[in-house]
């Protein structure tokens, strides 16, 4: 099969592009740097001609609700256009666990996302992850006051992007489903020994307090609200081992 991927420079968006040619398949590249630009279209129908299916991992750093909204409902309602102007079969949507319980900014753009998704005329898939392991990284680097790492507490039960990866590219070679099981790592994790355990592994020895941090999405987290449902699809590979194998 032929099967795009949106965002396929990105964390897990490599590790699809990688499963795919695994797996025997044609990946061909959405990004920037391959010459298409989900936002404005440009290269859009260009790049998806003769292909099968379209896996959506396309994301944007930003905290506020506006501009993931916009971007969302965008770069995704461009790509759905497309993928229908050029008779694609299926595009499968990566999600996230608990958006629409956890009232977060960024959150409030995937839902806009999933909607988009949902009305297209492209029989779709839509899944829903939990947070990577490389979530502790992320949070060693952008909690911090003044030369202070923070540690957040929450609660997580984090996954592996090169399993989110594997997961996409078979349902993307299948059937379209709707709204698929959630994927989930193989245990709870609490987030603050993550990032301590990330920290020392890195080599940094400096204090990392542990406190609740004010905000949504960690008020979210602690209470539970990004954690999968019993039925969740349960990975393999835990955050010890992904730290171990760094």
């Amino acid at each position: 099969m032929r099967i795009a991927v949106a965002g396929g420079t990105g964390v897990v968006g490599r590790h699809t592009v990688e499963a795919l040619r695994a797996a025997g398949h044609e990946a061909v590249v959405l990004s920037r740097s391959h010459g298409v630009d989900l936002v404005t279209g440009t290269g859009l129908d260009a790049a998806l001609r003769h292909v099968d299916a379209v896996i959506d991992v396309a994301s944007i750093e930003t905290l506020k609700a506006a501009a993931a909204i916009e971007f969302f409902t965008a770069a995704t309602g461009n790509l759905v256009s497309a993928a229908a102007d050029a008779g694609v079969a299926h595009i499968v949507l990566l999600s996230i666990v608990g958006i629409d319980r956890i009232p977060y900014d960024y959150y409030a753009g995937k839902v806009a996302q999933e909607k988009v998704v949902e009305r297209s005329p492209v029989p779709w898939t839509i899944l829903r992850a939990t947070q990577f392991h490389e979530f502790a990284a992320q949070m060693f680097a952008r909690a911090k006051v003044g030369p202070v790492h923070l540690a957040p507490n929450a609660r997580t039960q984090p996954i592996a992007a090169r399993e989110v990866g594997e997961r996409l590219a078979d349902l993307a070679a299948g059937e379209p489903q709707g709204r698929v099981r959630d994927l989930a790592g193989p245990r709870e994790e609490q987030l603050a020994q993550m990032i301590r355990s990330y920290a020392r592994r890195e080599g940094h020895r400096g204090w990392i307090p542990a406190l609740n941090v004010p905000g949504p999405q960690m008020a979210g987290m602690r209470a539970g609200d990004a954690l999968p449902g019993p039925d969740a699809v349960l990975g393999r590979q835990t955050f010890e081992e992904w730290l171990a194998a760094r």
